[in-house]
């Protein structure tokens, strides 16, 4: 199994059709382990190698303060971190999907390792958005 971290291809075609909306629709994202194949192939949410542990819930946290910008010739949206609080879990990634439009997946984040939480906050935290860093671009 592995998690490749990927702007998944389907959402692609989700945002030129307009069925995306990052400041409108409620856009989710869930913790996997690494059981969980995800990668640029993946399509909709799934709960199969996602995360159970205390403080978690299927379906993970809602994201919140999208913003969208650009900058030279490239659009990149960027969220609040978000945290589930005393949790004890352990995650190798996360999808990053839209729960208004079908569960459909936007971007999967590959952590490069397990990280995890023993009755304590389990933070996914954003990198710097711009042109070059944000999580999901469009160059």
């Amino acid at each position: 199994m592995a998690i490749t971290q990927a702007f998944c291809t389907s959402a692609k075609a989700d945002f030129l059709d307009g069925e995306i909306d990052l400041d409108a629709d409620t856009i989710k994202i869930a913790l996997y382990t690494s059981a969980a194949t995800l990668s640029a192939a993946t399509t909709a949410y799934t709960t199969s190698d996602e995360v159970v542990g205390t403080g978690y819930v299927a379906g993970g946290n809602t994201l919140t303060g999208a913003t969208i910008s650009t900058s030279g010739t490239t659009a990149f949206v960027d969220f609040n971190d978000t945290t589930w609080a005393t949790a004890t879990i352990t995650a190798r990634g996360a999808l990053i999907y839209d729960s208004t439009n079908a569960n459909k997946a936007i971007a999967v984040l590959d952590f490069g390792a397990d990280k995890t939480s023993t009755a304590g906050n389990f933070t996914v935290q954003f990198p710097t958005a711009d042109a070059t860093n944000a999580i999901i671009r469009i160059a």
